[in-house]
């Protein structure tokens, strides 16, 4: 069954360039990261280098959009970076992006690339539809600290992705909750592409065409969909 995936009334006022893709994935085969998928990082490092020709992740006009939505919400864009933004610095910095595995590296890749934030969701541990509202502040989150699982909540007014369960997404596209996220044993998965204008159709389009080509590349044979920009 198709994934339903809204964007509440408040959200779309607070942001109204926002426009997000989804590309939808089943019986993909994940794994460790390998040569491929490092190849895929460093290349996408390479193609954000020529893109930015100089200037700071944050210059980028699509980045100067995403700061703006933050700020809107309350967030501090500095602190707590998109996406795609805190992806771009770990690309040009020393040490360089993290390989975590095959499906996640794939989709960090054209993250950085296309200076696009890009998510991850593992559809067998999605509870009901994927709502993209501003939260209450009681909703459950589930993360990580101190090597245990722990469970926080937004703030009012944050924009957040949730399920039925609660936020599998903080601030946005900001931190992903453990519950949903891709690891080596997912097969059935949702791939998020959240743009701002100026960012055109075209180039959301462009970026979803190249993650599909890449997922089947990875997994022959994995029924890949790619859904129509809302």
């Amino acid at each position: 069954m198709t994934l339903t995936l809204t964007v509440s009334d408040e959200v779309r006022d607070l942001a109204p360039g926002f426009t997000h893709l989804a590309v939808e994935a089943r019986g993909l085969v994940n794994g460790p990261s390998n040569a491929d998928s490092s190849a895929l990082l460093d290349d996408a490092a390479r193609r954000l280098t020529e893109r930015l020709d100089g200037r700071a992740p944050h210059e980028d006009p699509h980045m100067v959009a995403w700061r703006a939505a933050y700020s809107a919400f309350g967030s501090k864009p500095s602190r707590t970076r998109n996406s795609a933004e805190a992806l771009a610095k770990r690309a040009l910095a020393d040490g360089g992006l993290p390989r975590i595995n095959r499906l996640v590296d794939l989709y960090n890749a054209i993250s950085v690339a296309h200076l696009i934030p890009v998510g991850g969701e593992d559809t067998d541990h999605i509870k009901g539809g994927m709502r993209l509202v501003r939260a209450t502040g009681a909703e459950p989150f589930v993360t990580v600290a101190g090597g245990e699982e722990s469970v926080e909540h937004p703030d009012t007014g944050e924009v957040v992705w949730c399920d039925d369960e609660g936020v599998t997404c903080r601030r946005w596209n900001w931190r992903q909750g453990v519950r949903t996220r891709l690891t080596e044993d997912s097969v059935n998965a949702l791939f998020l592409l959240e743009s701002m204008a100026p960012m055109t159709i075209g180039e959301l389009e462009a970026a979803a065409a190249e993650l599909a080509e890449s997922l089947e590349k990875l997994s022959p044979g994995a029924q890949i969909t790619v859904r129509p920009p809302q």
